[in-house]
């Protein structure tokens, strides 16, 4: 089952089956937030929760998605109680794009024995027996809820980037229940755009890096991850490919096990509060930057997974002027 969240032609929150070009419009529950919660006051799964709302009304996708009406998959009636956080090194291929991204940087003596020591944990113990913890992996804090912005949208570079690159990633989302444990409602896609020049001027700064907006969606996919997943990344710039680049993820291309990734985060307590959304990102398989591409505002990020449902959409562009100033009281 594909869910997707979206504004009806009169600006009211609705929910929906993904039926082909067609979405089956739930009947009662607005948002996947609140059909979630339903679900878990009711012991009911998510899938059997949204089945059994589902009535004669119908939308029509491809309108949705041309008049921008699609909204993230899930959101938090609180923004700041969305927690956006990833991890990376998990795929297969995503040393060596991390590699040759900060060898275009520093040139190819440069040797990142970091990087390749954590990624090399990562294959050696990063799946471990049922029941056993294996290896740590890396982490980091995106942001919350106000820095996702829908598919189809704009992604803002701030002024203060010294560039905005695409980052293709499964994205694993999930409620925290009153009993405060995590509760997996799905996964998505998502872009999870970073300045990836400054994490190449010193690892250090791969915090700053990943303070940016990011995109998930547009569908939820309700059940299991497929452990084997295709898909392709691509630039168009004014309206022609410029970049493109076929990447695997799922479980069979991944260092991590996705439950050995849930588990390092979901062991600070912090991260349990009931009611609290997660996103995380699973990591990127693959980068434009590795390949040299510099990215231009108007650029178009697509992300297409078939198994995860419609593309991810995204179009780069500046931030609106931000700018504060510091006060004392």
């Amino acid at each position: 089952m594909h869910l997707v969240q979206f504004a009806s032609e009169t600006g009211e929150r609705r929910v929906g089956i993904v039926d082909g070009q067609q979405v089956q419009v739930l009947k009662r529950s607005r948002t996947v937030y609140e059909l979630a919660n339903e679900s878990l006051s009711r012991s009911s799964t998510l899938a059997d929760q949204a089945q059994s709302q589902v009535g004669a009304e119908r939308a029509d996708y491809n309108e949705i998605i041309a008049e921008g009406r699609l909204l993230p998959p899930v959101d938090h009636p609180e923004p700041a109680r969305f927690w956006i956080t990833g991890t990376g090194l998990t795929h297969i291929g995503s040393a060596d794009a991390r590699d040759k991204m900060h060898e275009i940087a520093h040139g190819s003596d440069e040797e990142l024995t970091d990087s390749m020591k954590i990624f090399r944990m990562g294959l050696e113990g990063g799946k471990p027996s049922f029941g056993e913890v294996g290896v740590q992996p890396e982490w980091f804090f995106k942001g919350v809820g106000t820095c996702v912005v829908p598919p189809e949208a704009a992604l803002p570079m701030p002024s203060f980037s010294l560039s905005g690159g695409e980052e293709a990633e499964i994205v694993g989302l999930y409620l925290i229940g009153p009993d405060g444990n995590p509760w997996r409602l799905g996964f998505a896609l998502g872009n999870e755009f970073s300045d990836q020049t400054t994490e190449a001027l010193n690892y250090l700064y791969l915090a700053h890096s990943k303070l940016r907006s990011c995109s998930i969606g547009p569908e939820l996919l309700v059940g299991d991850l497929p452990a084997d997943i295709r898909g392709k990344s691509r630039i168009l710039r004014k309206g022609h490919v410029i970049w493109e680049g076929e990447f695997q993820s799922g479980e069979d291309n991944m260092s991590h096990s996705v439950s050995n990734l849930e588990h390092y985060h979901f062991r600070y307590p912090m991260f349990r509060r009931p009611g609290d959304l997660h996103a995380y990102f699973f990591g990127a398989p693959v980068l434009s930057c590795a390949s040299g591409v510099q990215t231009q505002i108007g650029d178009k990020f697509e992300i297409d997974v078939p198994d995860l449902g419609r593309p991810l959409r995204n179009t780069l562009a500046t931030a609106v002027d931000e700018s504060f100033e510091l006060r004392s009281l």
